[in-house]
C-alpha cells in the first residue's frame, strides 16, 4: 500500500529526467544493459556526462513550449537534443568484442548505438508513462546504410542527430532546421531496448 502511494505520488518521468542524479543513474543502467546484451565494453567519463546534462538542460529550457498541446511533441525534440549533446561531448569510449559483426549497428558504432538506445528509451518511458502513448520504431534503426549516413552527417553537423533520432523513432524528421522545435507535432514512442529502473526520489 505504501509502495503504491509512493509511486503514484512520484513526479512525472519528464520532470525526473531534468535532474542530474536521475539522468546519470539511468544512463549508467543503460550502459550496463547494453554491454550485457552486446558484449561491448564501455568506459564512462562522469565529468563529461555531467557536462552533457548541464548543456542539454540549458538547450531544453531555451525552447520549452508554454502550451500543453506541445508538451508531448517536445519530448521527441528534447530526446534529440540529448543525442546531439552526447555526440558533442563524447562521454563514453566503447570497445567491441573480437570478431564482432560490424554490419550490426551496435558493433559498427558502439558509442553512437548506446546514445541512441538510451535516448529512445527515455523518450519512450516519458511518452508511455506520462502521456499513455507508444512508438513503432523504424526499420532504419537496424539499417547499416542509415547508420553510415548518421555517423558521417552528425560528424559535420551534430544538430542532424535530432532528425536522425526522429527517423529511428518512426517519426517524421525535420532535416532543414532540426534544432528548432516545430510546434504542433506529435510523437508516438515506446521503449524497446531497456526498461530502466526509475528513481522516485524528489532529490
Amino acid at each position: 500500500m505504501n509502495e503504491t502511494r509512493e509511486i503514484s505520488n512520484a513526479p512525472p518521468v519528464r520532470k525526473r529526467a531534468q535532474r542530474m542524479r536521475w539522468f546519470i543513474e539511468v544512463f549508467e543502467s543503460q550502459m550496463a544493459e547494453t554491454a550485457g546484451e552486446t558484449g561491448n565494453t564501455f568506459d564512462l567519463d562522469r565529468a563529461r556526462l555531467a557536462q552533457v546534462f548541464s548543456e542539454w538542460l540549458d538547450a531544453f529550457n531555451a525552447q520549452k513550449p508554454n502550451t500543453p498541446e506541445d508538451q508531448r511533441a517536445y519530448v521527441g525534440f528534447a530526446a534529440g537534443l540529448m543525442v546531439r549533446t552526447l555526440l558533442r561531448h563524447k562521454p563514453v569510449t566503447g570497445q567491441v568484442q573480437r570478431d564482432a559483426d560490424t554490419s550490426n549497428p551496435a558493433y559498427f558504432w558502439p558509442e553512437g548505438y548506446l546514445y541512441v538506445v538510451f535516448c529512445l528509451n527515455v523518450r519512450g518511458m516519458v511518452i508511455e508513462m506520462d502521456f499513455e502513448g507508444e512508438q513503432s520504431l523504424s526499420a532504419e534503426l537496424d539499417d547499416l546504410r542509415t547508420w553510415w549516413s548518421f555517423k558521417e552527417n552528425v560528424g559535420e553537423d551534430p544538430s542532424l542527430a535530432i532528425a536522425f533520432l526522429d527517423l529511428f523513432a518512426g517519426d517524421k524528421p525535420e532535416w532543414s532546421t532540426p534544432d528548432i522545435f516545430q510546434s504542433g507535432g506529435v510523437d508516438q514512442i515506446s521503449g524497446q531496448f531497456f526498461n530502466a529502473k526509475l528513481v522516485t526520489s524528489d532529490d
